[in-house]
């Protein structure tokens, strides 16, 4: 088979897409707004391709809800938002539930999305640098190490290495390294900075 065959056969890579919606709900029903959000959890978790959701809302007496969820690629995405049982769903809240705002977020957009009053808000960029930094160092130390026990590895060009460095690395990071580190960082990324919980303490 030849490598061009191999191409041909080998299966497309999954690029995650994040949906972030803006609700706006009655705040005299409550009780209600809540069960129906935790059904359509339970129901989303039952589909191919969930990655995870989560809901926020800015304070207690908020009539805005946020919620940012994740599907491995566009096709598991789109079998969700066609499928029965999500129309069934959306069709039980409408009494007590409008959406106000949808945003969809693929690749590299979607690495820092965290569920935040008023949109997906991404952390400061240090922070990110730190993420990015925390996944690049390690893949990029391994295939170093292990590129030069590649015969004619050391003969190649400078720009030469480079090129087929990053053609090996970028896809790596960006569909597997990045995703992962961000998620296991989550708690540290989304934390409020000191100068907001400042901010917080005075407002109250």
């Amino acid at each position: 088979m030849t490598p061009q065959e191999t191409a041909t056969l080998a299966p497309p890579m999954r690029v995650p897409v994040t949906v972030s919606i803006t609700r706006r709900v009655d705040s005299t029903r409550l009780p209600e707004v809540t069960r129906w959000v935790q059904s359509g959890v339970n129901l989303a978790n039952r589909r191919e391709g969930f990655l995870g959701s989560g809901w926020v809302r800015s304070h207690s007496a908020s009539d805005e809800w946020h919620m940012l969820y994740r599907f491995a690629d566009e096709r598991s995405l789109a079998g969700w938002e066609r499928s029965a049982e999500r129309h069934e769903w959306l069709r039980a809240g409408e009494e007590f539930v409008e959406i106000a705002r949808i945003e969809k977020r693929t690749g590299i957009e979607g690495w820092f999305d965290t569920p935040r009053p008023g949109g997906a808000t991404p952390p400061p960029r240090w922070k990110q640098a730190i993420g990015i930094w925390l996944g690049f160092f390690p893949i990029s130390l391994l295939f170093n190490l292990v590129a030069h026990h590649v015969p004619g590895w050391s003969a190649l060009s400078i720009p030469l290495a480079v090129l087929v460095t990053t053609l090996i690395l970028t896809p790596i990071m960006t569909y597997f390294v990045l995703p992962y580190v961000t998620s296991k960082l989550q708690p540290w990324l989304s934390a409020p900075s000191a100068a907001s919980r400042s901010a917080g303490t005075a407002a109250r």
